[in-house]
């Protein structure tokens, strides 16, 4: 079927932006509201948005008349009768939900499809009192709709599969890639975004790292364009905190989606982010105060007195992978480094760790060399934008030093940092690093997701990197960084900790282990 005209009811953000698009696609567009007014009233916030936006050069005069004679406003929600699909934009409630959708199959016919913006709702949920669910769906875009090019096609266990490929084609003539998922908790971005901010809650509450450095650690070296704590605070604790508690409960408490007891008590104590001035930074006129840590202002003069001159020091490496060994020797030899290549470490060297889903300890003992000696860094990340080092609990201060010299400044890595970062964190003792702990747990999410038939694979990873802004889609983050890696992170950790949270997916270890693509899909059982 080819859509010719859709009805909207609730004309807030989301249900202007939708109308925006269809109306630029040439679809004439009803808009509804149970609130007296409202619909004007968005109808002409929107008009005001095109306007300046035809005033800029974005489209012409004529379209801009196009756009805008395809919007009608209607104060009687009968006169919607005639529509091929509704998109219901309003309060998300179940009951309230499911009451509309009843009055809407008394308004038009059984073969109008009619469309749930609902981003936390089960679809089924919604048709289970309608006359004919087989006709309804979820159609979740994201905020702002015209910016954001992703929808989610969610069919119900009822929903025919004709009107799947009706919205997922209405979704690519208003300029969206539709992507089809599953009726599960969080369908697939708000459900592939668990492992960001929950990781990275976690590791703040082992005393790794402060929230300012693992923002910056997975803005710079992992590529994120937000931290998680900015993002937190962005989204507000009042949204986030919620959604994290909503998934892990509809999933009985599966581990990889816990919440983290801090945000529960930043609700409680209405330190809610951005927003009110205040949430993990401080804000002034909605901008974020930022300061130097003592821990940097102490390195940094630590640093000053080994001097500008570090020929003196001499470095032994041990790499789990042998590329990883070949970019730091070349580092080190780019900056005149003595190496020492010598089967254990000589007592005056620095015995330097690239290593995966461990902490510096166990490594040490791992790799028979003194943990006085050792400092582990983190190879994952891009080491031309950032540096993460981690000393052993027992590693000497002359030490840490030394690496810190070597490895947080700029050198040889290119000069493409950001201003005023001073290119390396130094973390406490971590099982595994930062960036490897989100990172990988980012792509295990996404692998099991996969596993459970939530979407396909291309799906999750299209849905992931447009509706949430990741660098990479988590199946092709795993591609591109190595499934191998990412199976080696997570088993140790798994291994160490005994935290099922980290068991890899069965879907990255068979993949990982067979040495193909994580794409790759079953093609020889119809099952």
């Amino acid at each position: 079927m080819t859509v010719k005209s859709l009805a909207i009811i609730g004309t807030g953000i989301m249900g202007m932006g939708i109308a925006q698009i269809a109306a630029q696609a040439g679809i004439q567009v009803l808009l509804f509201d149970a609130k007296a007014g409202a619909a004007t009233q968005g109808r002409r916030a929107l008009q005001a948005t095109l306007e300046k936006l035809a005033a800029k050069g974005k489209f012409t005069d004529e379209q801009l008349q196009s756009t805008l004679s395809n919007l009608t406003v209607i104060e009687d929600i009968a006169k919607i009768a005639e529509v091929d699909v509704v998109i219901e934009a309003i309060v998300e409630n179940l009951e309230i939900k499911q009451q509309l959708f009843k009055q809407l199959e008394s308004i038009v016919p059984a073969e109008t499809i009619l469309a749930t913006n609902t981003s936390s709702l089960a679809v089924t949920a919604i048709a289970s009192d309608c006359e004919h669910p087989k006709r309804v769906a979820g159609f979740h875009f994201f905020n702002p709709v015209p910016l954001m090019k992703i929808v989610e096609v969610i069919p119900g266990l009822s929903t025919d599969h004709r009107v799947v490929e009706t919205l997922t084609d209405l979704a690519k003539r208003m300029g969206h890639l539709g992507v089809v998922a599953k009726d599960t908790p969080g369908f697939i971005v708000n459900h592939g975004g668990r492992a960001y901010g929950t990781e990275a809650l976690k590791i703040l509450g082992e005393g790794i790292a402060s929230f300012e450095d693992i923002d910056r650690i997975l803005r710079e070296g992992a590529g994120f364009r937000m931290g998680p704590f900015e993002l937190l605070d962005l989204t507000g604790i009042d949204v986030s905190h919620p959604v994290m508690e909503s998934i892990y409960n509809q999933y009985y408490f599966e581990p990889r989606y816990r919440p983290h007891p801090l945000t529960r008590q930043m609700l409680e104590g209405k330190k809610l982010g951005r927003k009110v001035g205040e949430g993990f930074y401080h804000y002034e006129n909605g901008q974020k105060i930022t300061a130097d840590t003592p821990q940097q202002s102490s390195l940094e003069t630590s640093v000053s007195k080994v001097g500008s001159d570090v020929s003196n020091i001499t470095v032994w490496i041990g790499a789990d992978l042998v590329e990883d060994k070949k970019q730091l020797v070349a580092h080190l030899n780019a900056n005149s480094i003595n190496i020492d290549d010598s089967d254990k470490p000589n007592p005056d060297s620095l015995a330097l760790l690239a290593i995966y889903g461990e902490d510096t300890t166990n490594a040490a003992i791992r790799y028979q060399v003194n943990p006085q000696q050792a400092v582990a860094i983190d190879m994952l990340t891009d080491l031309s934008k950032h540096r993460t080092l981690m000393p052993s609990i027992v590693t000497e201060d002359k030490f840490v030093t030394q690496a810190y010299a070597l490895f947080g400044r700029n050198n040889k890595f290119g000069n493409s940092l950001n201003e005023g970062s001073d290119g390396a964190s130094l973390i406490t003792e971590s099982t595994g690093f930062v960036a490897q702990r989100v990172v990988a747990m980012v792509i295990n999410l996404g692998c099991d997701m996969a596993m459970q038939g939530i979407a396909s694979p291309e799906d999750i990873d299209n849905a992931v990197k447009l509706g949430l802004g990741y660098p990479y889609g988590p199946i092709s983050w795993g591609d591109e960084l190595g499934a191998e890696r990412i199976l080696l992170i997570l088993e140790r950790i798994y291994g160490l900790t005994g935290d099922p949270r980290y068991r890899p997916s069965p879907w990255l270890q068979r993949r990982a282990k067979l040495g193909i693509s994580l794409f790759t899909q079953q093609s020889n059982c119809q099952c």
